[in-house]
């Protein structure tokens, strides 16, 4: 089952209706209160993310539920491009980006990174979970990354870290089965996973 696609724009247009299309979703695979109340959750902090972008970007939403196992996917072309960024970090006092924090502050950061063609991506202290040779990557695909591997990797730093740290408290890394971001020639699309 797919839902229906829902249209967003980054003040608020079509973030009802999306959440309505993530709780139909749910009602129709009869979930529980609780796994229903997750899919939800998942679907506020996907379309949160997508509010606190800059510029003026619209997204497609919409879900994708079989049998337990449900996608929340939201695709854009985003009108940001690596002159803009510069410019809007420039007036801060650091530099860089200081919506950047937390799980879906980097997952954003990366979403608006991704349809920058000059901008190196791959440079972001949280860039861990790219995966060059992901198994759902096609010639189309520029780049995957993977939340799961990205979880990897951290594991495996022998000290503690900011973004170990803001891993642990975020409510998508406690609820999802895996966040991915693909990057594509003409759009990014960020892909939340769960399976209730």
């Amino acid at each position: 089952m797919i839902s229906d696609v829902i249209r967003l724009n980054n003040e608020g247009a079509g973030i009802p209706e999306a959440l309505a299309q993530a709780e139909a979703a749910a009602a129709y695979r009869s979930l529980d209160r609780k796994d229903a109340l997750h899919i939800r959750l998942l679907a506020e902090e996907m379309l949160g993310m997508f509010r606190g972008m800059t510029g003026e970007p619209e997204a497609d939403f919409w879900v994708e539920a079989e049998g337990r196992n449900f996608r929340l996917h939201l695709k854009s072309v985003i009108a940001m491009n690596t002159q803009v960024r510069k410019k809007l970090l420039s007036a801060s006092t650091s530099g860089k980006n200081a919506a950047a924090t937390g799980f879906m502050g980097k997952i954003r950061d990366l979403f608006e990174r991704a349809t920058e063609p000059e901008d190196d991506t791959f440079a972001t202290p949280y860039a861990a979970g790219w995966l060059l040779t992901a198994p759902e990557a096609s010639p189309m695909t520029m780049g995957v990354w993977s939340f799961n591997h990205y979880q990897q990797v951290m594991k495996q730093d022998p000290k503690p870290s900011e973004e170990w740290d803001e891993l642990e408290q975020s409510i998508v890394a406690k609820l999802a089965d895996e966040v991915k971001v693909y990057i594509r020639k003409d759009a990014v699309e960020l892909v939340i996973e769960k399976t209730v």
